[in-house]
């Protein structure tokens, strides 16, 4: 059970999270058959609504998924969702919202066209924050050796489905020898992400983050610092294909993802980084608050 209240809404009816809400015959219950998005608040507005859309339906395209709802329609429900959630939770902070779409219940089989309606589930709660003693003594990452990352002509990283066991079993693997995160390779033996984060290097001075070719999700947050946090910065940022033997030349490492931005990285095994506010880590992830404050101020109409 969850520690701390989840609001839900699933097809427009609000309900706790811990209570039952989709069909047995859910093929996303049974097959991993669905698509989702996380967005999270930064002073009170959803952040890049629209990439995140634009994400949401790129993956549905890709799964010959078609979405129930339009864009207004969701921003609605994830209101009335935020609503219900703030009457359980006085002073929330700010707030973590999914939206998963599957292709709804129907006859068990694989076959699509057994499948009814799309059914979608939006979940609030608070947005995880990442602990102040982990952001200064940076995280601790190891590299996954008995699994790769699933290659894009399989089941592409690039679409967000319901399916994330090579992420779970890589990420467990990365655990049990006392990491917090893990580092996967694709079956080049290239660097691709950690779990649920892309990854990032600092050398020469510069960034340099795995090219999607590698087999990536392409990242909210990493997309906006190629696009030019980084260079707001003073930071040069670049794709570059990595390999396990670059790592002893980079400066820095950092995690990228939407509910926690960038998150500074100690060290990969027993490869050690650079850390400290003098950092192009630290100076990156100031340019990305200043960059979600911009926004917010600029898109009141996405006020949560």
């Amino acid at each position: 059970m969850p520690t701390h209240y989840i609001q839900a809404n699933t097809n427009g009816r609000l309900h706790p999270a811990s209570e039952p809400s989709i069909s047995p015959l859910s093929r996303g219950f049974l097959y991993g058959d669905a698509v989702y998005e996380v967005w999270r608040t930064y002073h009170g507005v959803i952040f890049s609504w629209e990439e995140h859309w634009r994400r949401l339906r790129a993956s549905a395209t890709a799964l010959h998924m078609r979405l129930s709802v339009a864009p207004e329609q969701m921003i609605s429900e994830i209101r009335r969702t935020v609503s219900a959630y703030r009457a359980e939770v006085p002073r929330p902070g700010e707030l973590y919202i999914r939206l998963q779409i599957t292709r709804g219940a129907g006859a068990i089989g694989l076959d699509i066209t057994l499948a009814e309606n799309p059914d979608f589930v939006v979940l609030v709660q608070p947005c995880p924050e990442t602990p102040r003693d982990k952001l200064r003594a940076g995280l601790h990452l190891s590299m996954a050796t008995s699994l790769r990352r699933n290659p894009a002509q399989s089941l592409d990283p690039a679409w967000k489905t319901g399916n994330y066991l090579n992420n779970l079993l890589c990420l467990s693997e990365a655990q049990a020898r006392g990491a917090d995160d893990v580092v996967i390779l694709n079956l080049a033996g290239e660097v691709t992400e950690a779990a649920v984060s892309n990854i990032a290097f600092v050398r020469g001075g510069g960034i340099v983050t795995p090219p999607l070719a590698a087999g990536i999700l392409g990242g909210i947050t990493r997309s906006l610092v190629l696009g030019g946090i980084a260079a707001s910065a003073g930071v040069a940022a670049s794709e570059e294909t990595i390999r396990p033997a670059d790592l002893g030349s980079m400066e820095e490492c950092f995690l990228l993802s939407t509910t926690k931005d960038i998150v500074p990285v100690r060290g990969i095994d027993n490869i050690a980084f650079k850390l400290g506010p003098e950092s192009v880590t630290s100076r990156v992830k100031t340019a990305f608050a200043e960059a979600a404050r911009a926004y917010a101020s600029a898109h009141p109409e996405l006020a949560a």
